[in-house]
């Protein structure tokens, strides 16, 4: 009869404790080992939370997601905010900061478009800004559009994750000569945590933020060749970011360091007694599609430091091409009336020995086209040698709109592997997701109304999502990590997946779920 009793009592006590909010919850587990007990047992799975608010008041609107976040038990191991660009965003960063801790890794981003559910009403929202050419980001203050209330809005999502080890490692780049970036010690940074938490040196996912006065492409590259296939990397190559990182032993020195970007790393925590296993998707909607023949570079010149200057020849051909004529004639024959140009050039690379998978590794990079004279054209970026091969692509919009489909068929690929796991009794679960997608995507697009979280959305209804529009889409995952099918009409999307890390005019998504083990 005790027992019954004090079982009922538990039962009770269980209830209470669900319904309490987050800062509430955790005092309760800490009044005693039976509260802390239930409480624990309230929080046996992994959990996302995420909300909108479009307040022109950057302390309304952080205060708005707070409290929705927050409202039901959960213990924050991080926090990514994406903030308009009205707001303050060392105010907006510090206003969140105070209220999750110190031990709490968090990314506060300025966005040029949001995308999340309204923390008031739960209904979904995609807000994307029109920037002008004239507004550009710096970090910390954002006071250049202080007459647009349309820039106002912050999508916030906080992340409980047993299991997993997160932490903000940053890429350094010295304010003192030499002004490098720190590109391999960055590397190492990521392996030595993942391994002091983990069994090995490569983490399950990365968010990336990259600084958008930098060209991400290299330094994704060399991520991929320092990196285990399974490793999925997302996120905003042309961010504006804050940073804290959750480990007091980790301090930054902003006076002597410029940070290049911000890796969010999740790596397995072998000390962890949870038994569950919480893994990172990657699916893709394209936007862009390859156009004409495959040519080479005779000659790259470096203009200003981050653009290059190319003369080309088809393949099997020695005569230098007219660069000003093909680009007008390859503008004659895209349909889209405003269309970006690219070059996507396959480079080659040999892994060191001491790495996983070691050997040939090439993956493709996209360069925007900026324009062309007689003999040259111009593309954004550098790293393009003499002698490789390119092919031009260009931007679509019957390709964004079809591939978004195609998106929504491959993560429908998880609901599948949810009623798989029902049949056996086990409750798989799809925590949530986030989606970065390009801000230049066609606004017949999203004229249609928030088409780019449908493919999550409609396949997991009421799933915590939240997402940015950038310019540069980072999406790397190979193996399992892939949700893109190995079809016959999906062998392009399934090529950029494998190959392209930084895409341009497409949406990543990156899908978090959760399998609990065998009872």
């Amino acid at each position: 009869m005790a027992t019954g009793f004090a079982l009922a009592n538990e039962d009770l006590l269980q209830n209470i404790l669900s319904r309490l909010p987050a800062l509430s919850f955790a005092s309760a587990a800490c009044v005693s080992k039976s509260w802390n007990k239930v409480c624990n047992r309230i929080l046996s799975r992994p959990k996302l939370s995420s909300a909108l608010s479009l307040s022109p008041s950057h302390h309304v609107a952080v205060e708005e997601v707070l409290n929705k976040v927050l409202s039901e038990p959960i213990r924050p191991h991080f926090a990514i905010a994406c903030v308009g660009l009205q707001f303050n965003l060392t105010a907006t960063h510090q206003l969140i900061a105070e209220k999750l801790g110190s031990r709490i890794p968090i990314i506060t981003n300025a966005a040029t478009g949001i995308i999340g559910r309204d923390a008031g009403t739960n209904e979904l929202r995609e807000v994307k800004w029109e920037i002008l050419e004239e507004i550009g980001l710096d970090q910390g203050e954002n006071n250049f559009v202080t007459d647009q209330l349309d820039y106002c809005g912050i999508v916030l999502v906080i992340g409980y994750v047993p299991g997993l080890k997160v932490n903000a490692i940053p890429l350094l780049r010295p304010k003192t000569e030499p002004r490098v970036t720190m590109v391999d010690k960055f590397l190492k940074d990521i392996r030595d945590y993942t391994a002091s938490v983990s069994d090995c040196t490569s983490p399950d996912g990365i968010i990336l933020f990259g600084d958008q006065r930098i060209d991400l492409k290299p330094i994704l590259a060399e991520m991929d060749y320092g990196m285990h296939e399974e490793t999925v990397i997302v996120g905003d190559a042309s961010a504006c970011f804050l940073f804290k990182s959750g480990d007091d032993s980790r301090i930054y020195d902003g006076n002597s360091y410029f940070f290049d970007a911000v890796a969010l790393v999740f790596a397995r925590d072998k000390s962890d007694a949870f038994k569950g296993e919480i893994k990172f998707h990657l699916a893709l909607s394209i936007g862009v599609l390859p156009f004409g023949p495959k040519l080479k570079a005779v000659s790259v010149r470096i203009h200003n430091s981050d653009c290059s200057w190319l003369t080309a020849r088809m393949e099997g051909y020695q005569e230098i091409l007219d660069s000003e004529g093909l680009l007008e004639d390859i503008n004659d024959q895209i349909d889209d009336e405003y269309p970006y140009l690219y070059i996507g050039v396959t480079h080659q690379r040999e892994r060191s020995i001491g790495l996983q998978n070691s050997g040939s590794r090439s993956h493709l990079a996209l360069y925007e086209v900026l324009g062309g004279s007689e003999e040259y054209f111009a593309v954004d970026g550098i790293g393009i040698k003499p002698g490789e091969s390119f092919i031009f692509y260009h931007s679509d919009s019957d390709t964004a709109s079809s591939s978004s489909g195609n998106a929504f068929e491959d993560i429908s690929i998880l609901k599948a592997a949810d009623h798989h796991c029902a049949s056996r009794g086990v409750k798989k679960e799809v925590l949530g997701g986030l989606i970065f997608s390009c801000c230049s995507r066609s606004e017949s697009l999203s004229a249609r109304g928030n088409v780019e979280s449908l493919p999550l959305s409609n396949n997991f209804p009421g799933i915590p999502l939240a997402g940015v529009f950038c310019a540069g889409e980072i999406g790397r995952g190979g193996g399992s990590a892939s949700l893109i099918r190995q079809e016959e009409n999906a062998a392009e999307v399934c090529s950029m997946s494998s190959r392209c890390f930084l895409h341009h005019y497409s949406t990543v998504y990156l899908v978090m779920s959760y399998t609990p083990p065998l009872v």
